[in-house]
C-alpha cells in the first residue's frame, strides 16, 4: 500500500510538474503557490497545455472579467453593430416649426458625447428644423438601473472609473473643469449648467511643486444643483490643470449642450427639459449612430473602461431577452451566449456587473482560457488586437516597454486589493502563440504578483519548444497530419505528380474558423508546416481537379490562393 502511495504522488508530481521557468519565477516571489492560477497552452487548441496550477480554483477577476463580456457582445451583434440615439417629435411639423416637443429616446450609447453634438445640429438642419415650441423630452426607459451617479465602490467616489450606467449616457458621465492659474481663471468644459463652480483657490507667486502644484477638490451633491469646490493654494505658475469627476446626471449635460449648440445654430427651442417615455404617436426624425461596435470593444478592452462593460453587459441583456436591460438580464446573457456557442465552464461564473469593480464576481483560470481559445479560433487577430498590445498601448504600454514582450503579447489586465491578474496570449521568438492566463490572489503585495507575471510572460517570449510539440495541431481536423507525416504523404511520392492548392499561410495554427470553410466547401486539406503554417488543399492527381478547387477556394475563402505541384 505504502508503495502504491508513494507511486501515485510521484505520478502526481511529474505529470503537473511545472517548467522550470515557471517554477523558477513562482519560487522567487515568495507567492504561495495555492494564491495563484495559471494556464499556458497553445493558442486555439484544447489540449496541449504547457502549464496549468490550480486551474479550476475560483478566483476574484477583477478587470480580466471584461474579456467575457466583451466576447459575448461580439459573439451576439457583430463587429459592424452601431448603438442609436433616436430623435422624434410629437405634434405637427411645418415650415422648420415643431409644434410640439423634440423627443430624444437613448439606448445607451455609451459612445455619445460633445463630439456628436455638431452632427446631431447637422442632422435637425438637414431636417430643415428652425424651431421647437414645446420641450425637449428624454426618454432614459431602455436602462432600468437606478440614478446613482456612483458604485461608491471605494472611497473615490467622484472618480470617472466609478460611473454608473444611464441610457442617455453623455461624456462618460464626466464632467471637466479646467484651472488656469496664469490668467486666473476657471472654465467648465461644455458649458454645462447642471452644477456649479465655487472657486476659492488662492494664487500665489511660487513655484509650481509640492502642495502648491494642484488644487483642493471638494464635491457637495446634496445641493438642488451640485457644487464643486475649488479651495487651497496654487502657484500661478502652473500650467492648465483638468479636473475630470463624476459630479452631475449625463442627461442634464446632455440637455445643456444641446441647448446651447441649437441657440448657436439659430435654432429656437424655449422649453423646457422633461423625462418621459416616448409617446406611440411620436415621429421618427433620425438615428443617430455610434462607432462600431469593434472600436468600442477596443476601448472597454485596452483602457479598462469600466463603464463601456456596464454599458455592454446591459445591453448585451436587452439585446438578448428584450428591454428594458438590466443587471439580471445582462449576466444571464454573457452566460447563454457564451455557453450556446460551446464554451465550457460558464456554470462556475459570476460575473455581476461585467466590468470587474465588483467584490463578488468570480471565475476561475480554466473558463478564462476556454473564452480566449475560443475567440482566437473564430476571430484571430482581428479579435487579439483589441486588447493591450505590450509596450504599445492600453495598460502594458508601460508595463513592458523596451523588454523582449514589446509587440508579442495582448493581453487584459486586472488589479484590485490582493488582486492582479493577466490574461491574453503571448507569441514566443519562435513565432508560435499562447493562451496564457495568470490570476493571482495574495496578500503578499501586488507589486510580487506583477513581477512573478512579467517573468512568466518573458519566459515565454523566450521559450523553445522541445521539437515534438511544434508540429502543428488543429482541434477536430483528422484530415490534418503532422509535420512529418506531411513530409511523407507530400513529397515522397515515386514521381507521381500531385497538385495541391494552397489556400492560406499563417505564422501561428491556421484559425478553426478558416479550416471550417475548407469542410463546407468540402475540400480535402491539410496543414503543413515549413517557416510557415501553410493550409494545403489536395492532394489532386490531374491539374483540372486542382483547377477547380483553385476556383472555389477563390470564390469562397481568398483570392490570393494559388496551385502548387509535387513530385
Amino acid at each position: 500500500m505504502l508503495k502504491l502511495l508513494t507511486l501515485f504522488f510521484w505520478l502526481t508530481a511529474v505529470l503537473f510538474a511545472l517548467p522550470q521557468g515557471v517554477e523558477k519565477a513562482i519560487t522567487h516571489s515568495g507567492i504561495p503557490k495555492a494564491d495563484i492560477s495559471l494556464i499556458i497552452k497553445h493558442a486555439g487548441e484544447s489540449t496541449s497545455e504547457i502549464a496549468s496550477l490550480n486551474a479550476h480554483q475560483i478566483r476574484k477577476p477583477a478587470s480580466v472579467i471584461k474579456v467575457l463580456t466583451l466576447y459575448a457582445t461580439l459573439l451576439e451583434l457583430g463587429f459592424d453593430h452601431r448603438w442609436k440615439t433616436s430623435f422624434y417629435y410629437t405634434g405637427t411639423l411645418h415650415d422648420g416649426v415643431i409644434d410640439g416637443d423634440l423627443i430624444i429616446k437613448g439606448y445607451g450609447d455609451p459612445t455619445l458625447g460633445s463630439k456628436d453634438i455638431g452632427q446631431i445640429i447637422d442632422a435637425l438642419r438637414a431636417k430643415g428644423i428652425k424651431k421647437i415650441n414645446g420641450h425637449i423630452v428624454i426618454d432614459r426607459s431602455f436602462f432600468h438601473v437606478g440614478g446613482e451617479n456612483s458604485s461608491h465602490f471605494d472611497e473615490h467616489t467622484y472618480s470617472p472609473y466609478n460611473a454608473m450606467p444611464d441610457a442617455m449616457m453623455f461624456n462618460e458621465r464626466v464632467s471637466v473643469i479646467c484651472i488656469r492659474p496664469r490668467e486666473n481663471a476657471v472654465i467648465k468644459k461644455g458649458m454645462d449648467q447642471s452644477y456649479d463652480v465655487v472657486d476659492k483657490l488662492v494664487k500665489l507667486n511660487v513655484p509650481c511643486r509640492g502642495r502648491y502644484a494642484w488644487p483642493g477638490i471638494k464635491i457637495d451633491p446634496t445641493a438642488p444643483k451640485p457644487k464643486v469646490y475649488l479651495r487651497g493654494k496654487i502657484s500661478k505658475k502652473c500650467a492648465e490643470r483638468r479636473i475630470c469627476k463624476v459630479i452631475t446626471k449625463p442627461y442634464l449635460s446632455f440637455y445643456y449642450a444641446l441647448k446651447e449648440a441649437m441657440k448657436n445654430a439659430g435654432i429656437a427651442a424655449p422649453g423646457t427639459l422633461r423625462l418621459a417615455k416616448l409617446p406611440h404617436d411620436a415621429t421618427l426624425l433620425f438615428h443617430h449612430y455610434s462607432p462600431p461596435l469593434e472600436s468600442i470593444l477596443a476601448k472597454t478592452a485596452k483602457k479598462s473602461d469600466n463603464l463601456f462593460a456596464r454599458h455592454l453587459l446591459l445591453y448585451l441583456g436587452a439585446k438578448h431577452y428584450g428591454a428594458p436591460a438590466t443587471m439580471t438580464k445582462g449576466r444571464a446573457a454573457v452566460r447563454e451566449v457564451l455557453k450556446a456557442h460551446g464554451i465550457m465552464g460558464t456554470e462556475r461564473l459570476t460575473i455581476d456587473n461585467g466590468s470587474g469593480l465588483s467584490r463578488s464576481a468570480r471565475l476561475d483560470a480554466d473558463l478564462l482560457a476556454n473564452v480566449l481559445d475560443h475567440a482566437y479560433t473564430h476571430y484571430g487577430n482581428r479579435w487579439m488586437n483589441l486588447l493591450s498590445i505590450a509596450g504599445v498601448d492600453g495598460t502594458i504600454k508601460r508595463r513592458f516597454r523596451g523588454t523582449v514582450v514589446k509587440n508579442r503579447a495582448w493581453m487584459k489586465t486586472g488589479t484590485l486589493k490582493r488582486v492582479k491578474n493577466i490574461a491574453g496570449y503571448v507569441k514566443n521568438q519562435q513565432g508560435k502563440l499562447y493562451t496564457v492566463v495568470i490570476l493571482v490572489n495574495t496578500n503578499r503585495g501586488r507589486w510580487k504578483a506583477s513581477q512573478l507575471q512579467n517573468e512568466i510572460i518573458s519566459w515565454l517570449v523566450r521559450y523553445k519548444e522541445p521539437r515534438s510539440t511544434q508540429t502543428p495541431v488543429v482541434e477536430d481536423t483528422a484530415a490534418v497530419p503532422t509535420e512529418e507525416n506531411v513530409d511523407t504523404q507530400v513529397v515522397s511520392s515515386s514521381g507521381i505528380e500531385r497538385y495541391y492548392v494552397q489556400a492560406g499561410a499563417f505564422s501561428v495554427v491556421p484559425p478553426k474558423a478558416f479550416l471550417l470553410q475548407l469542410e463546407k466547401l468540402s475540400l480535402p486539406y491539410r496543414v503543413k508546416y515549413t517557416d510557415k503554417y501553410r493550409v494545403m488543399v489536395g492532394p489532386y492527381i490531374k491539374e483540372d481537379d486542382a483547377r477547380r478547387a483553385l476556383q472555389k477556394v477563390r470564390a469562397g475563402i481568398s483570392k490570393e490562393a494559388f496551385i502548387l505541384k509535387d513530385e
